[in-house]
């Protein structure tokens, strides 16, 4: 059989790409305070800003949509989505949302309270977000190898359950459930194994604290745990997802990932703790709770999309797309997180600007430089992101300086690829070029969002 492994579908639509010159894109650039968010979408030429919502949907999620019932309560298109949710996860308790933001706001709004702790191997940007305006401290402790680049090992998203342990010995009091990211976004898309999942939940329990899990590339750990767990190397992608689903007692989802869709989000509860708050936050704040926030075409697709999520050939494909990335970047001598993730190539900054200072933040410039460079637009994972500026004006710096290229689903081919190793590679050739930055303008929370840049 041939080496190469091909996109497991035909195209059928497409969307021109508006080709633009370096002239143009650093005048959009600067119109953008140096912050790539703030690029209008068509001034780019390869948007791996995020896979969030951004990937494209099948014919038959397109049919799905023409099914959609837009009743305000009781839709059957509610139904539809809740039986697909309840087959592949097991819980009774669903809770629709338009994204993953929501469901945490809610959750998080209905179980914690100012002062709590919650542990995690990492949370993202919102989840942190989320949990800081209530005044909880968001705690990640990832494995330590999940820390280390350029160290290779099968599941760097795992949590360090002997410092979980150590916590809930010495602050349990405060800790109202732990929460475990699958596949961990911030370290790199990194998978979470079967065996840390039950030993983590089996922890929790001891200590009668229940889990709760951020799922939403849940297909892809699947994936990994297929490929990288032996006893699991015969076992269907579903039944994997079932068995991961087992151990917790809840979970938030944004589905604009693993759900295939361009929106919507959910919770899921295993028993009725916290439902009838949920329901009635859901009211006040997103809508009735048979569509929460979502059109029934939205929830139509969706349910088709979380079966698609987990077609085996699917998914190959795809962790297979950032591996080859990756061997393009090795080759270049550019470092990233090995092994690659699922969702994602995640680029150490350092390894292409190791002389720029931190405090002219080198993930951002990296950031900069792509897009001016090649039209290309990722994102920042480092010390814009999760630094912060402290009362005296002081900065806190995060451990690793990041750029993420978060790959839409099935949207682009191997020729985007290639053309994009092209411009990484002539961009380490000449990185003493490439321009630092300084913070002029943001805000408390969130702030890689809207901050502004200059030159440093």
């Amino acid at each position: 059989m041939p080496r190469t492994l091909i996109e497991p579908f035909r195209i059928k639509s497409v969307e021109p790409i508006r080709m633009t010159t370096r002239a143009e894109r650093e005048a959009c650039l600067e119109n953008a305070h140096l912050n790539v968010f703030k690029l209008r979408a068509e001034d780019v030429l390869i948007d791996w800003l995020t896979d969030s919502g951004t990937g494209a949907m099948s014919s038959k999620q397109w049919a799905a949509i023409m099914e959609g019932d837009e009743s305000y309560a009781g839709a059957r298109s509610y139904f539809r989505l809740e039986a697909v949710v309840r087959d592949i996860t097991g819980m009774t308790n669903f809770i629709p949302t338009h994204q993953g933001r929501a469901a945490e706001r809610l959750l998080f709004g209905a179980v914690c309270k100012s002062g709590d702790l919650v542990p995690n191997n990492s949370h993202f940007d919102t989840t942190r977000a989320n949990l800081e305006k209530l005044d909880v401290e968001a705690v990640d402790l990832v494995i330590a190898e999940g820390r280390q680049p350029s160290l290779s090992h099968p599941f760097k998203g795992n949590i360090d359950l002997a410092r979980v342990e150590a916590l809930l010995i010495a602050q349990g009091a405060r800790i109202p459930f732990g929460m475990l990211t699958v596949t961990n976004n911030t370290g790199g898309g990194q998978p979470v194994s079967m065996a840390n999942i039950r030993a983590y939940a089996a922890l929790l329990k001891r200590y009668g604290k229940p889990l709760i899990m951020d799922v939403c590339r849940f297909s892809e750990n699947a994936m990994f745990i297929k490929m990288r767990e032996p006893e699991y190397a015969n076992t269907p992608i579903k039944a994997i997802v079932q068995e991961m689903f087992s151990y917790a007692d809840g979970a938030t989802m944004s589905s604009k990932k693993d759900g295939m869709v361009n929106m919507g989000g959910f919770i899921v509860l295993r028993d009725d703790r916290w439902v009838e708050t949920l329901r009635n936050d859901l009211v006040l704040t997103e809508g009735f709770p048979t569509y929460g926030g979502l059109a029934g075409r939205d929830l139509e697709a969706l349910a088709v999309g979380l079966e698609e999520g987990m077609q085996e050939d699917y998914l190959r494909y795809r962790l297979r797309t950032a591996e080859y990335l990756g061997e393009k970047l090795d080759a270049a001598g550019i470092g990233f997180v090995k092994p690659t993730g699922g969702h994602a190539v995640y680029i150490d900054a350092r390894s292409v600007l190791p002389a720029m200072p931190q405090q002219h933040y080198p993930a951002w410039a990296l950031c900069n430089a792509l897009y001016l460079e090649g039209g290309i637009r990722g994102v920042e994972v480092g010390s814009v992101m999760f630094g912060k500026r402290l009362a005296d004006g002081t900065e806190t710096y995060h451990n690793m300086e990041l750029v993420r290229l978060a790959f839409p689903r099935r949207m682009y081919t191997q020729a985007h690829f290639d053309y994009a190793a092209e411009v990484m590679a002539d961009l380490k050739q000449h990185a003493g070029a490439v321009r630092g930055v300084r913070i002029v303008k943001q805000p408390r929370l969130l702030r890689h969002f809207t901050c502004e840049m200059a030159w440093a």
